[in-house]
């Protein structure tokens, strides 16, 4: 049996762990059944499913029980998994839509991980109605969805991503016969035994880890140095702390609240092309819009602007392992602006000005400047003050890249996966978004009793988009020039002379189509 340490990023989400802050992530995947598919698919699924006896890293990892010899969190390979308790099926009360999808997500996501085993669960879900292509003229055939949850010190949303697409195919026909994900890069069965590591050892990693530390405390104490030093209103830098407290940012319990939202990827490329901005600035500002409108209702929203925390990742491409491997950045969300435009251009200066600060960080130090960054915000979990005291930033917003092509399991079509995440103490709201073939799909995890009606700022995403797309609109070129000709008078307000043109254009269009009256000859007097 092959032990392996956690890094201290990874190590950190289970010191925070608790009944009401439970530190897994998780997925929503939807598909579309194959036409051929029998009445009972779903049945000879989990069936396959619960056969299917060999575990592949990190599906097998579990952690090692405390002693007083191993003090160090530590991964241990299992040979055989519980496979009824880890793979389970539920069907959806009529009619099976997304309200009652979203109702069984929230239960589910709610329940936290039994950390003795494997730290993962997968729920096959049954009884789901057809739904309406992004284009509204098509129809999905019957569907189904598997919900996948682990604990988040065993994987990053990258890395889940990866393993999800190992784990299906792009072809409809290989894919009928593909194994269950947690099979999928089975190693030789013959492992070598790796035995847990000595107190000398862990004294030396202890040794190699401090000495790197050092090597790169130069380099952090400039990077924070010029994050708080270096900010004026050119250099629109957000940091942490530098934040309003508002109602998303308190304590939290137990239930959750699960809500999600489809894009065609499409818009949101055109409507970043069109405002010179990157797409996760549109992912941005739309939840910006989103949020303000929300806590605008509730009569909370706070003067000063709500800020984001943006994971980035900084795994190599070709970097195919699990565990963590990301960093943050700061960026304003423009809450207190209320016009659309304005609201993208903070966000666009704030992205850029906060990707610029991590880029002169070197690689080696970016996980110990991490660590200190996100430091204060595991302290308030550790010390109880998480939700008391004014937050690092007050929620985190993630944008996980997915496969372009479409991929197939068992021969169903994946229709998306909705991102399911964590919320805890002083973060009552996570949003994460993920691409794939084509379409952008958002999950909005909150906690229930902080959020009422959280499935408004779902709904109130795509009006921001669309409110987006009308400011941003491509101008005709006729028209353009027209706008160009007239701005080169400052006396005349353009908006005013179209407003008139239009009006007068409109006066002659109308006496044009008029039928012509004739006078009665005038009556002679009496």
């Amino acid at each position: 049996m092959s032990n392996k340490s956690l890094n201290p990023l990874d190590a950190s989400w289970l010191m925070v762990e608790s009944r009401n802050t439970p530190m897994h992530v998780g997925g929503l995947i939807t598909f579309t059944l194959p036409e051929d598919a029998p009445p009972d698919f779903l049945r000879e699924l989990i069936s396959v499913f619960r056969t299917a006896k060999e575990v592949a890293a990190p599906w097998n990892h579990r952690l090692r029980k405390f002693s007083w010899k191993h003090l160090l969190p530590v991964w241990e390979e299992v040979e055989e998994l519980d496979l009824e308790h880890h793979v389970r099926l539920s069907a959806l009360p009529k009619p099976g839509g997304e309200r009652e999808l979203g109702q069984l997500i929230a239960r589910l996501h709610s329940q936290p991980l039994d950390l003795t085993r494997p730290p993962w669960e997968c729920e096959l879900i049954e009884g789901m109605e057809p739904a309406a292509s992004l284009s509204g003229n098509e129809s999905h055939g019957r569907r189904f969805a598997i919900y996948i949850k682990m604990h988040h010190s065993l994987i990053d949303g990258i890395s889940g991503m990866k393993l999800l697409v190992r784990s299906m195919s792009n072809s409809q026909e290989r894919s009928r016969d593909l194994p269950p994900f947690w099979t999928v890069g089975l190693p030789p069965r013959e492992r070598r035994s790796v035995p847990p590591p000595s107190a000398a050892q862990v004294l030396n990693q202890v040794v190699q880890s401090v000495r790197s530390q050092a090597g790169s405390l130069p380099d952090i104490v400039r990077a924070f140095g010029s994050m708080y030093l270096g900010r004026n209103k050119l250099s629109p830098l957000s940091v942490p702390f530098d934040t309003p407290i508002s109602i998303i940012n308190g304590r939290v319990s137990g239930p959750r609240r699960f809500a999600t939202q489809q894009f065609a990827l499409a818009r949101l490329k055109a409507l970043a092309e069109q405002a010179s901005c990157t797409l996760n600035d549109i992912v941005l500002a739309i939840c910006g819009a989103a949020l303000r409108r929300f806590l605008l209702e509730l009569d909370e929203l706070p003067d000063k602007s709500l800020t984001a925390g943006i994971p980035v990742s900084v795994r190599p491409k070709d970097d195919e392992g699990a565990g963590n491997a990301i960093t943050f950045i700061i960026s304003t969300l423009g809450t207190d602006l209320k016009d659309a435009r304005a609201r993208l251009e903070a966000i666009r200066a704030s992205t850029r000005r906060a990707k610029e600060h991590v880029l002169t960080l070197p690689k080696k130090a970016m996980m110990q400047y991490t660590m200190v960054l996100m430091a204060p915000y595991m302290l308030t979990l550790l010390t109880g003050m998480g939700g008391r005291t004014r937050p690092m930033f007050n929620i985190t917003i993630s944008n996980v890249p997915g496969p372009e092509q479409p991929l197939y399991f068992r021969g169903a079509r994946m229709e998306a996966s909705f991102p399911v995440s964590l919320v805890s103490h002083g973060q009552a709201l996570n949003i994460t978004c993920q691409s794939y073939a084509g379409t952008i799909a958002f999950g909005f995890t909150g906690c229930r009793d902080t959020l009422p009606h959280m499935q408004r700022i779902a709904t109130y995403t795509g009006e921001a988009l669309a409110e987006l797309e009308a400011v941003f609109a491509p101008v005709p070129e006729p028209v353009r020039k027209a706008r160009v000709r007239k701005a080169a008078s400052p006396a005349i307000k353009p908006v005013a002379v179209a407003q008139k043109a239009a009006v007068a254009a409109v006066s002659v269009a109308k006496l044009a189509r008029a039928p012509r009256v004739r006078r009665a000859p005038a009556k002679p007097a009496a």
